[in-house]
């Protein structure tokens, strides 16, 4: 499965982001998505994730400020950003997993300013 993020920018404190994650494969539907972000120096950290039967998790700092979504006819999973924190600063990669089979994207950056 290849996953192809798109979307980060730079983006002022406050503002809002819409990040879009493509993945290859015909059994898209079944595929557990998930939005992870890392700065340098630090562990990968889960930012939403949405499995294949629509349940959704979310991390700590993000709840109520960031909404991640699935169209399984586009094949695509989107993290919508709002209320943007400069500590949101990080490259964002999108996660794929089905089975026994795990695949990421190359990462897109997000930088807010203050």
């Amino acid at each position: 499965v290849e996953v192809v993020e798109s979307g980060g920018t730079l983006v002022q404190a406050g503002g809002s982001l819409k990040l879009s994650c493509r993945a290859s494969g015909v059994f898209f539907s079944f595929n557990d998505m998930g939005w992870y972000r890392q700065v340098p120096g630090k562990q990968r950290e889960l930012v939403a994730s949405v499995s294949g039967g629509g349940n959704i998790t979310y991390g700590d700092s993000v709840k109520g400020r960031f909404t991640i979504s699935r169209v399984n006819a586009r094949n695509t999973v989107y993290l919508q950003m709002n209320s943007l924190k400069p500590e949101d600063t990080a490259v964002y990669y999108c996660n794929s997993k089905y089975g026994t089979s795990e695949s990421w994207g190359q990462g897109t950056q997000v930088t807010v300013s203050s």
